[in-house]
């Protein structure tokens, strides 16, 4: 197995273990195996940040490409449900399907993140904060097979996800801060499920995210900004 295959799945493991955690509703690890402290009363399901971590000092930022992992058994469990074999989930349909909400998830990011103000980039720094995301546990109520026919199905929810979030220093590569956040996607009103309104109802979720880490970034700069200009004042 390659190093980069190897990571991906050390990665993969340790993010089902915590996200199995926190879905389960067990008691989270104050501190992590790798010195990450529990933030309290955070706005997602899980926040462990380093302490003394801040993130004020990058005005870069590089966001990697996202990860996507359905739930172990999801194909499995859909397609004992299914009667119609053309409406059974293939591989191939797996792989499609994460390609697309991949793609999709670094687009809502990136846009966010630009229109907020903050300057995207490719490559690490000293100044580059760079996020490391992953979807997992992926479970769609209705996937859209594209089968042939005049069959629709209806739901009130497109399916759940976990955002599964690392943030590194674009220097040293020290790990700076973890986020675990099981959302289920859909608005509670029943409607037909296919493609399109399946991935509206994950960009709902992924802009949400999205809009977290923006506004966090915000305000961390803010408060700096803040404190130097107070700074400045005294010492006139």
């Amino acid at each position: 197995m390659k190093l980069k295959q190897l990571l991906t799945s050390l990665v993969a493991t340790l993010a089902l273990v915590m996200a199995s955690a926190v879905s389960a509703g067990s008691s989270l690890p104050e501190v992590t195996h790798d010195g990450l402290h529990l933030v309290k009363h955070s706005k997602l399901r899980a926040v462990w940040m380093k302490p003394g971590a801040n993130l004020d000092e990058y005005s870069e930022v590089a966001l990697l490409a996202c990860y996507v992992a359905f739930n172990k058994n999801w194909q499995r469990n859909y397609n004992n449900q299914t009667m119609d074999l053309m409406d059974r989930i293939s591989d191939q349909d797996m792989k499609k399907i994460r390609g697309e909400l991949a793609t999709e998830f670094n687009k809502v990011f990136t846009k966010v993140l630009t229109e907020s103000g903050h300057k995207m980039v490719t490559t690490g720094g000293s100044d580059t904060l760079i996020v490391r995301p992953a979807i997992i546990n992926l479970e769609i109520n209705a996937p859209d097979t594209m089968a042939p026919g005049m069959q629709q199905t209806f739901s009130a929810s497109a399916g759940q996800m976990t955002l599964y979030m690392e943030l590194y220093d674009g220097k040293t590569g020290d790990i700076i801060a973890r986020a675990i956040d099981p959302e289920a996607a859909g608005d509670d009103f029943v409607q037909v499920r296919n493609s399109v309104t399946n991935m509206a109802d994950a960009e709902r979720v992924i802009r949400r995210w999205a809009t977290l880490l923006s506004d966090h970034l915000a305000t961390v700069t803010a408060a700096s900004s803040a404190a130097a200009a107070s700074s400045g004042a005294s010492a006139k």
